[in-house]
């Protein structure tokens, strides 16, 4: 009785399409309003006074204080609101989805959307990490949190890249956009593993500031051309 009325309350349109393409419109709002407020200051210097777009992390809006040494309180907000907003709204999306997979009729599909969701509620769960731990505060969580971001979605784009190949619930072509989601993914795991070191140089700071840019664009880029290839009428009671 109480497992249908869950069924009942995440089987429809607003959790599966139109609060991730929402909440895209609010994550870029938020974060934009961060930045107007962030005090300044880089790693490489301390003296600018404004949010550099190619040398300041997302993370700098984060801190408790500023590169610069001045207070961060009200763009610490307007991030940590951000991902805080965000992390909800992939767990009540991929509980959706979940359930929109659940009578697929190709074997096994709805035990690897199963294990695709879990995942995703990691990642989830590391947004909010994220959100609370300042990295001048508590560094080593911080980095944590941030990029086991990263790792749990780069399975979840995996696992559904698969189930959405094998399903005949929705076009193939959606898988591609979850394979290049993967592999981007991927990429950048690669980049904060093996590449340069922010604090090598000013140079190696900006490649990894643009990287990180680039995979928070493909990231929700790639949620909201996923929502176009769920079909409606699966949804519906």
């Amino acid at each position: 009785m109480y497992t249908n009325k869950i069924l009942i309350f995440f089987k429809n349109q607003l959790f599966l399409m139109n609060l991730p393409r929402i909440m895209v419109g609010v994550f870029l709002v938020l974060q934009v309003f961060s930045m107007i407020f962030y005090p300044g200051g880089t790693i490489w210097s301390e003296t600018t006074g404004e949010y550099i777009f190619t040398k300041n992390y997302f993370s700098d809006l984060g801190r408790y204080q500023a590169h610069n040494g001045e207070p961060n309180y009200l763009s610490m907000i307007f991030f940590s609101l951000s991902l805080s907003l965000v992390s909800i709204t992939f767990i009540l999306h991929y509980i959706s989805v979940l359930i929109f997979f659940q009578n697929d009729s190709k074997k096994y599909n709805n035990m690897l959307a199963l294990f695709g969701t879990l995942f995703s509620f990691l990642g989830a769960i590391c947004l909010i990490g994220t959100a609370l731990t300042p990295s001048d505060l508590v560094l080593d969580t911080h980095v944590f949190y941030a990029n086991n971001i990263f790792h749990s979605f780069m399975v979840t784009a995996l696992v559904y890249t698969i189930v959405i190949y094998r399903s005949v619930l929705i076009e193939n072509k959606y898988a591609i956009g979850y394979a290049v989601f993967f592999l981007s993914i991927l990429s950048y795991v690669m980049i904060l593993h093996f590449g340069p070191g922010p604090r090598e140089s000013e140079a190696a700071l900006i490649f990894q500031v643009v990287a990180q840019k680039m995979i928070v664009v493909i990231f929700i880029l790639s949620v909201v051309y996923q929502t176009f290839g769920l079909d409606k009428e699966d949804m519906k009671d």
